[in-house]
């Protein structure tokens, strides 16, 4: 099988067009006013393909059950066209580096573009604590953590790539839920062997929940995954404690191994170091696209541009597919993702001298009303493209926020790819939970864990 390789060269080119597609330099006095709060354009554009926005979705479809799946409140909309292999080259403009690469390496390859619907939304106390971040936020010592902040976005008008990441990690995702999935490393020819995770997310950045005053110092989320199939790996737990300040307390994280009974710390989940189960298609700062330190790379704010992102991915993420319906040879099933054309933020990290990662440079691309990262290019030693993310959301409307669904990582050069998130079988989709810090120590992990 031919390998395609995408210069770094081309890439750069292309980046560097993406400014002309900038309006006036916004500042934090356009909130509220051109600027919704999350400092996205409250306009549509003047083609008319991107709708001005109008708050978003804040009550689920009809027939939606409190922790099921979400029915498709844009069941009825049609496809306005077809992207293909055949025709790429007209919708270019529109598309990543890494689109486009995934057509030239995959003839059947399809993007299906129906009509932009801006369904972001988030709870009025989020919106309220990004507000008063609003010339008081900063970052920390190195980039590397916001300072000045206990909840809210941090930067609405990010002034650099380090600010507009930040807020891709520190975007609203609940308080205390459970979210149950399956992971599959498809091999060339289709095969894969689901993995299934337990995961709870704890929130304490911006937990609505508790007053400013009652959240843990530093801490942005507790994080807890338990691996339940196949039975070879059923039993591993990983335990996360993020923090806001990296600079000041990094990531700290632990694993409970069954066959040793043996609870250890995990200083390497974190940076580049292979994902769980990922049959090393995936790094730990990919999981969701990019997660974790920026304090290796330099971030560029390379400026806004129109794309064709996945979103509303109603019917790819819900129980009216089975998984097999979803992984297919090469790619996931196109004909059941959902794309539209929205405004993204595209950063471009770009590797510090005197420290190393597997990619040395990626390109982020994050939704300007959800500050969701929805895609990446990402490039190897050779400077050639070498993995594309893509990350599917929907909106769970019932809390409400913009969630990531399908992930999935594409390997140009091994052919494979990595999808998570896959839960179209699971009975529950985001199960709320009571929970407090003291249910996610090291100390807990042993019980968790025995099978």
């Amino acid at each position: 099988m031919t390998v395609h390789r995408f210069p770094l060269r081309a890439a750069a080119l292309t980046l560097g067009l993406f400014a002309a597609g900038l309006s006036h330099a916004a500042d934090n006095a356009d909130i509220g006013k051109t600027l919704t709060v999350m400092g996205a354009e409250k306009a549509g554009n003047a083609a008319g393909t991107i709708p001005a926005y109008e708050g978003g979705l804040t009550k689920p479809a009809a027939g939606f059950k409190p922790a099921g799946h979400y029915p498709d409140p844009f069941a009825a909309d049609k496809p306005l066209f077809t992207i293909t292999a055949a025709d790429v080259d007209k919708y270019k403009d529109k598309l990543t580096v890494g689109q486009v690469a995934l057509f030239k390496k995959y003839p059947d390859y399809k993007i299906v573009v129906y009509p932009t619907r801006r369904s972001a939304s988030y709870p009025k106390g989020y919106y309220d604590e990004t507000i008063a971040n609003l010339g008081k936020a900063k970052l920390a010592a190195n980039g590397n953590g916001v300072v000045n902040v206990t909840g809210g976005l941090p930067f609405p008008v990010p002034k650099d790539g380090n600010e507009a990441i930040w807020n891709g990690l520190t975007r609203y995702r609940g308080e205390n839920y459970a979210l149950n999935f399956s992971q599959a490393a498809v091999t060339r020819g289709g095969d894969y062997t689901p993995v299934r995770f337990e995961q709870e997310i704890s929130m304490n950045y911006g937990a609505l929940n508790k007053k400013p005053t009652e959240r843990e110092d530093n801490v942005m989320l507790y994080f807890v995954q338990v691996v339940t199939a196949p039975a070879r790996l059923a039993g591993q737990v990983l335990l996360v404690h993020d923090t806001i300040d990296q600079a000041k307390t990094p990531r700290s994280a632990w694993t409970y191994n069954p066959g040793q009974r043996r609870v250890r710390l995990a200083p390497n989940v974190a940076y580049d170091n292979p994902g769980t189960a990922a049959d090393g298609l995936r790094t730990n700062d990919d999981f969701g696209v990019f997660a974790g330190a920026t304090d290796r790379y330099n971030w560029k704010l390379v400026g806004k541009k129109e794309i064709y992102i996945p979103y509303n991915s109603y019917k790819l993420s819900g129980n009216t597919v089975k998984m097999a319906d979803v992984l297919k040879p090469d790619h996931i099933n196109q004909e059941l993702a959902r794309y539209e054309l929205h405004r993204v933020w595209v950063v471009e990290a770009t590797l510090k001298q005197g420290v190393t990662h597997i990619y040395p440079k990626r390109v982020i691309y994050l939704d300007e009303d959800s500050w969701l990262p929805t895609m990446a290019d990402q490039y190897d030693a050779r400077n050639e493209l070498w993995r594309v993310a893509e990350f599917h959301s929907v909106n769970f409307a019932d809390v409400p926020v913009h969630y990531g669904t399908v992930e999935l990582h594409y390997d140009l050069q091994a052919g494979r790819y990595l999808a998570l998130g896959l839960r179209n079988e699971e009975p529950k989709v985001y199960e709320a939970l009571t929970r407090t810090a003291a249910d996610y120590t090291p100390q807990n992990l042993r019980g968790t864990g025995v099978r």
